[in-house]
């Protein structure tokens, strides 16, 4: 497949913050104090919503629970119900920063072969959906189009999670929404 130059990557790339003792980024992504820095957008009191860094489209997030398991059986009611409200709220700040529509939105779950990168803590992947977005350009030329800059998508998801009502917006957009 071909690439699109996406240059706004390169920061993550090069970031001086890497850690090589992190066993797991999402279990890292908690605790770290740059929420717009690591594209953590919002979050509750048992689970965050993430930015996904290879997109594949606009919005595509993933709600990721603070429990690291990739085992579904293992997470409390609590963490569900938690879990399941933020989706909610999610496809909600989706629709209001995006319009999108439809979705697609699920886990992968039993390891690598279910597809996903990180499998040892479970994620719901939420990827927005268009009318057409399955353009020429991947059937034809299998190459995809990056059409919006992931810190753009930030902003507009972070304004419609700022406007829910049972939120609290830091005064500055390097912290997450607080979802209550």
């Amino acid at each position: 497949m071909d690439k699109v130059f996406a240059p706004w990557r390169i920061e993550w790339v090069e970031r001086e913050e890497t850690n090589p003792d992190v066993d797991c980024v999402f279990c890292a992504f908690q605790s770290e104090d740059a929420d717009r820095e690591n594209n953590l957008v919002a979050r509750s009191d048992h689970a965050f919503v993430l930015l996904n860094n290879y997109p594949y489209n606009p919005g595509h997030v993933m709600v990721i629970p603070h429990t690291h398991t990739g085992e579904y059986g293992d997470l409390d009611d609590e963490t569900l119900l938690d879990h399941a409200r933020l989706k909610q709220r999610t496809f909600d700040a989706l629709e209001t920063a995006l319009s999108p529509d439809a979705f697609n939105a699920g886990l992968n779950l039993g390891g690598s072969a279910a597809g996903g990168s990180i499998d040892d803590h479970l994620h719901t992947h939420i990827v927005p959906r268009w009318n057409g977005d399955t353009n020429f350009m991947p059937v034809i030329s299998d190459t995809k189009v990056i059409v919006e800059a992931v810190e753009d998508t930030y902003d507009r998801l972070y304004a419609a999670f700022a406007s829910q009502d049972g939120t609290t917006a830091p005064e500055s957009k390097d912290k997450a929404v607080r979802i209550d």
